[in-house]
């Protein structure tokens, strides 16, 4: 039976980047940043959409430096030497117009620029509102995000969202590029019109990409799509967000090796007796860290062309992004 989904995307796929990031000279000194994102790796796969919000809301290059004070949660941008220079409202509702503008755009992704309070989305400092003391004496506290950044994660919770700095981290890379293909046929798949059987269709081919990521978030997924007899525009607006989320968790050897487990389950009638122990000792093997993730996902490709399953032949987890891009060497 065939599904009638959208094709996978196809490259290059659009993603928004911090604009410095592009070698754009937009810090607030007159600098970019290019050397902090990893160009090579993406550059074949993305179509880079620069985006610099502090330009965004009419600051100037050069421009006196800003940072977050505060709470972590309520914090403010406020200038490093002069404290009465608040862009935290102007950031904010820049980070809201940019959605609506980068959704026209089919933008499927987002790097942000690291530790900055505007664009950073991880452990960025926090200063202490302290009056008293000089501008450079606060001890700060990196738990804090940039305005624009929590801006946009909150107007768009689906979006594949990174930092330009963990990149360069390869699991963490992999696991951004298999988000943000997901998150393209995803809209794609919208474009074409939500249906009941479609969404079943969807998570059909995602369910075990899914489960290597998270058990809990598959698990909540399927109970999700159980009934869709009612509000189905709105179960597929929170199923994105659960898909999402589960698959923003990096995938362990565990996690990998219990849907392996399960694709193997599939040619078990198939094989004879020393051809399921050969799979099943490589799976166990790559469990312990002896082989890596392509060896068995070789093999299983190899029985699945012995043996067609179109059911197993459509799971997204045999090739999450193009393989040319050799982004799971390190899995």
């Amino acid at each position: 039976m065939i599904d009638r989904l959208p094709p996978r995307p196809t490259v290059p796929l659009k993603i928004a980047v911090s604009e410095c990031l592009t070698g754009a000279e937009v810090r607030y000194d007159g600098s970019g940043a290019r050397s902090s994102f990893p160009h090579e790796v993406l550059g074949a796969l993305f179509t880079l959409v620069p985006v610099c919000p502090e330009m965004g809301i009419g600051m100037t290059v050069p421009r006196p430096p800003i940072r977050l004070v505060g709470t972590t949660g309520s914090a403010r941008a406020t200038g490093v030497v002069d404290a009465g220079l608040d862009v935290t409202d102007a950031l904010h509702q820049y980070g809201h117009t940019m959605v609506a503008k980068l959704r026209s755009q089919a933008i499927c992704g987002y790097v942000f620029m690291k530790n900055s309070p505007s664009c950073g989305l991880f452990r960025v400092k926090v200063y202490p509102d302290s009056p008293g003391l000089s501008p450079d004496r606060g001890i700060p506290v990196r738990k804090g995000r940039g305005i624009y950044a929590a801006a946009v994660a909150d107007a768009w919770p689906a979006l594949p969202l990174e930092e330009c700095g963990r990149l360069s981290d390869a699991v963490i890379c992999e696991n951004f590029v298999t988000r943000v293909f997901a998150y393209a046929h995803w809209t794609d798949f919208v474009s074409s019109g939500v249906t009941a059987v479609g969404l079943v269709a969807f998570h059909s081919r995602y369910k075990y990409l899914l489960m290597a990521h998270s058990v809990p978030a598959y698990e909540r997924a399927g109970r999700l799509l159980s009934d869709l007899r009612n509000n189905l525009l709105d179960t597929a607006n929170v199923y994105i967000v659960e898909l999402m989320t589960g698959l923003a968790r990096i995938a362990t050897r565990g996690g990998h090796a219990n849907v392996l487990f399960h694709l193997q389950g599939y040619f078990k009638d198939r094989l004879d007796g020393s051809a399921r122990q050969e799979l099943a000792m490589l799976v166990e093997a790559y469990r312990r860290g002896e082989q890596p993730l392509l060896a068995v996902l070789a093999l299983i490709q190899h029985y699945l062309r012995q043996f067609p399953d179109d059911y197993i032949a459509r799971q997204v987890y045999l090739e999450p992004h193009p393989a040319s891009a050799a982004l799971r060497r390190s899995l």
